[in-house]
């Protein structure tokens, strides 16, 4: 039997999701016991522990912390996980955490006799992780990464502890192999994207190239990346619509700048399909990333799709088919692709 724990809501962005097929798969088999996370599926509620209140809103909202998206995000991970170990009851089944959020109910879950803790590694190596966002700050450092060093290690810990670290791309699995970690304890478990993301009956025939990327928009992600490449393609007939929303001060100000002085470029929030419906291309620019579903239900929705040799998502790439690889950080082969998709379009 199987107790797993997110520290991101039931089905909620990339890593709701990822825990989400791992309740799902447990349910469906018969091994889910139990989960915890801010939010659970509706009826769940027997055989769910929903954690609101482990870390208090004045801490995140008053306090020194929310000027550092690395403290930030160590404190909610942190405080989520010794709230899960404090509600832990004795059991012989497994233990599911996530990486960066899991040392405490680790601990907990050996001291009650559970007979095995496996660790979801939803990133890459957390050193790559930490070198991949230095590289892209150093270029833009008008952001700060969600890593700092305190959960570098605290995750490096979490890698010692666990039985079992599955890895959901084979990215990740080579990363994390790369920086000593031995084989035999690493499974890969690709993830799945939502039934929903299907190609459209039909795509828009009015000559316009559209351009599209859905996410998060920070400097990690490799959006100044993708900017500088689109601003770089001629034709008032293309346009770039960012899904998605920034986190900090210093990307709002730098996207604002950006759309005040091309008006092609647009960013919006929402459902990222219907814009996948329409688009000629997905570029996923990132600097770092363990899996990326966006660019995984582009493919889904039969959208070519650019991505970057650090994503795991790169898995379910074949070149030249449905996408096209490229080397992260390069807006020169962006551009060059965008280029060629483009001119083979309409």
């Amino acid at each position: 039997m199987r107790t797993i724990a997110c520290s991101a809501p039931y089905g909620a962005g990339g890593l709701g999701q990822h825990f989400t097929q791992l309740v799902e798969e447990s349910r469906t088999s018969g091994t889910l016991q139990q989960y915890f996370a801010p939010r659970v599926q509706e009826g769940d509620e027997s055989h769910a522990k929903v954690i609101t209140e482990w870390v208090s809103p004045w801490v995140i909202n008053y306090t020194p912390i929310r000027y550092s998206p690395g403290w930030k995000n160590y404190a909610c991970s942190d405080l989520f996980d010794r709230a899960v170990a404090a509600q832990l009851t004795p059991a012989k089944g497994t233990y599911v955490g996530f990486g960066g959020q899991s040392l405490y109910s680790f601990r907990r879950a050996r001291s009650l006799g559970y007979a095995s803790l496996e660790l979801q590694a939803a990133n890459s190596h957390v050193r790559n992780v930490s070198r991949r966002h230095a590289e892209a700050l150093r270029q833009w450092p008008f952001e700060a990464s969600w890593l700092n060093e305190t959960q570098v290690q605290k995750t490096l810990h979490e890698y010692e502890m666990a039985d079992v670290i599955v890895a959901a791309s084979q990215y990740t699995w080579d990363s994390l192999v790369a920086e000593g970690v031995p084989a035999e304890k690493l499974r890969l478990s690709p993830l799945k994207v939502h039934p929903r993301f299907v190609p459209p009956t039909r795509r828009p025939n009015d000559g316009i190239f559209r351009v599209i990327y859905v996410g998060s928009v920070t400097v990690m992600k490799g959006i100044p990346v993708l900017l500088e490449a689109f601003s770089r393609l001629k034709g008032d007939n293309v346009e770039l619509t960012l899904v998605g929303g920034w986190a900090t001060r210093g990307m709002k100000k730098y996207v604002r700048e950006w759309t005040a002085k091309d008006s092609r470029i647009k960013l919006i929030p929402g459902d990222p399909l219907p814009h996948l419906h329409n688009a000629d291309v997905y570029v996923h620019p990132t600097f770092e990333d363990g899996f990326a579903y966006a660019a995984a239900e582009a493919v889904a929705c039969g959208v070519p799709v650019v991505v970057t040799e650090d994503t795991g998502m790169k898995d379910m790439v074949r070149e030249g088919v449905n996408g096209y690889i490229v080397p992260t950080g390069s807006w020169k082969a962006i551009l060059e692709r965008l280029e060629f998709i483009k001119s083979r379009s309409h």
